[in-house]
């Protein structure tokens, strides 16, 4: 596992406009060919495809899992853990790929993957399913966070943007492709739930294989140390507050001794985590990059985007499947519109990126988009047709596409090379996090609406409620059972309730469109592609 890193390099020559800051000075790049990069690339994203896939392949099968192992309390941890550790390590993980290695770092990583899923596919209770999820989101956090920096350090900045598209669109197809294959796992008598924990298993052992060939980076000898007190102090931080989000308003109320705790530990060990990151030889956050103009702005419209992306992916099958009455298998079919829009947005503004070598018209663009999609999927009723449905979620994907590879690009473009890996998680990490608050947010303003609209069209209607839903309403296929005029005041209350989820994503889009606004168009370094490329080596 570690026989891939090529010692090409141990010296640099200082005095270049990447020393002036503290960090390391600009080395040489080796020269890939275009092929030697779509081969590293393929391994990248084959693990990227896997684990990303792991984490909403059980979305359909959840129901089944619980009923099996039991712990209907504690299913909203199923979901969370994945989520809570991917984010509070992932800054981690960009350190010690300085520390000991990319190519390592990212095998540790993928096979950190491979284990939790076997346990996970091994659980016999709910609890060992959890930590095994856990382990799970530790190692989603070093896959995402280091395909991003590999490809930073194989491809010079100018010609990135040809690349980047394609992992914008491995994110699009893990989203449709999860919970299509969680479906058919668990309809499927010869396999079962434990198989969306198993199926993962042999494509990460071939993309781990194929990365071992492939993978030929510069080993580079540095002066630099673990950040112990930064490391504990930042994942804390980043626990505490992804515990408050995750389970605020479920396990424990907002207003509530639970909450303020929390919050409270979250904030001391912030304050702990600067003093720390500030006295430390090698911090894992370096303070000068929040010095980086570029790097601050990248990484708010970062915590936007991912605000939207997950309060979407999250709700949007809400609307499909209970206001919409869609099965699960057609509610996935019927985001492809949005894979497309990612999928065409994302690889055409990375190919004109190489090619012209502006990018920020391409984010602020998106972001405008995921404002108007926003806007359009708020205007969704119980009446809409699949077609303004699939135009309204495709301009959402398009939007994404423009923004979430680019953003990344840019931040990178504005740092010097020993602050890569830092720049790169840093600003997976803020996306994370955003993510994290975006289903809580959004979560928090649909349970709000759809209890008033529900006690107000009630009273309205002066319909009594029947017997057994006066708590949770169910599944979607509960809720479609209902009777009527029940049912249909249950489908107008869900409307409701959705379209001031989305109108909520409209601020949000703002903010992250105002970000890069301010963005300064820094040029990209590198070359235009050539046609005729020198090998590595």
């Amino acid at each position: 596992m570690t026989g891939g890193d090529v010692a090409t390099t141990s010296t640099v020559p200082s005095g270049t406009k990447d020393s002036a800051d503290g960090g390391e000075a600009e080395r040489p790049r080796p020269t890939y060919t275009h092929r030697q990069i779509l081969e590293i690339l393929a391994g990248l994203l084959l693990a990227l495809l896997t684990s990303m896939i792991s984490t909403s392949v059980i979305s359909t099968a959840l129901p089944t899992i619980v009923g099996e192992l039991g712990g209907q309390d504690q299913l909203s941890w199923v979901a969370s853990a994945t989520l809570l550790t991917m984010t509070a390590s992932t800054p981690l993980w960009g350190k010690l790929s300085d520390l000991f290695g990319r190519k390592l770092m990212f095998q540790t990583a993928l096979l950190v993957f491979v284990l939790a899923s076997v346990g996970a596919g091994l659980s016999q209770n709910i609890g060992q399913l959890i930590v095994a999820r856990a382990l799970q989101g530790l190692g989603t956090g070093g896959l995402s966070a280091l395909a991003q920096v590999i490809i930073g350090d194989v491809v010079e900045p100018r010609q990135r943007g040809r690349y980047a598209g394609y992992i914008g669109a491995t994110f699009g197809v893990a989203t449709v492709a999860g919970p299509l294959l969680g479906g058919f796992i668990v309809d499927a008598d010869a396999l079962g739930w434990r198989w969306c924990f198993y199926v993962c298993v042999p494509l990460a052992v071939v993309a781990f294989l194929l990365l071992q060939r492939v993978l030929k980076l510069p080993r580079v000898r540095r002066d630099t140390r673990l950040d112990v007190f930064g490391a504990v102090t930042i994942t804390g931080c980043a626990t505490l507050v992804m515990l408050v989000l995750s389970l605020g308003g479920k396990e424990f109320a907002w207003h509530s001794p639970w909450t303020y705790g929390l919050g409270a530990g979250a904030l001391a060990l912030l304050a702990l985590g600067v003093v720390a990151e500030r006295a430390a030889h090698d911090p894992i956050l370096p303070p000068r990059l929040f010095r980086n103009r570029t790097f601050v702005l990248c990484g708010f419209a970062s915590l936007c985007v991912g605000m939207a992306i997950f309060g979407v992916m999250i709700y949007l099958p809400q609307y499909l499947q209970v206001v919409q009455e869609m099965s699960p298998t057609a509610s996935g079919l019927m985001t492809l519109p949005l894979v497309a829009g990612m999928l065409v947005a994302s690889t055409v503004s990375g190919q004109l990126v190489t090619r012209i070598g502006r990018w920020k018209i391409y984010p602020v663009a998106g972001l405008l988009c995921v404002g108007i999609g926003m806007f359009l999927m708020s205007r969704l009723q119980v009446s809409s047709g699949r077609l303004q449905i699939g135009i309204d979620i495709a301009v959402l994907g398009i939007g994404m596409g423009l923004t979430m590879q680019i953003l990344i690009l840019a931040a990178q473009n504005a740092a010097h090379r020993g602050d890569l890996a830092a720049t790169t998680s840093g600003v997976s990490f803020f996306r994370n996090l955003g993510g994290a608050v975006g289903v809580a947010a959004f979560g928090a303003v649909l349970s709000n609406r759809l209890t008033g609209e529900l006690q107000e069209r009630l009273a309205a209607a002066h319909v009594p409620v029947p017997t057994g839903a006066s708590g949770r309403l169910g599944s979607p296929d509960q809720i479609h059972a209902l009777p009527e005029p029940f049912h249909g005041i249950v489908l107008q209350s869900y409307t409701e309730a959705l379209e001031m989820v989305f109108l909520f994503g409209i601020p949000v889009a703002v903010l992250g469109f105002l970000a890069v606004v301010a963005l300064k168009e820094l040029p990209l370094s590198g070359s235009r592609p050539r046609r005729r490329e020198r090998p590595a080596g």
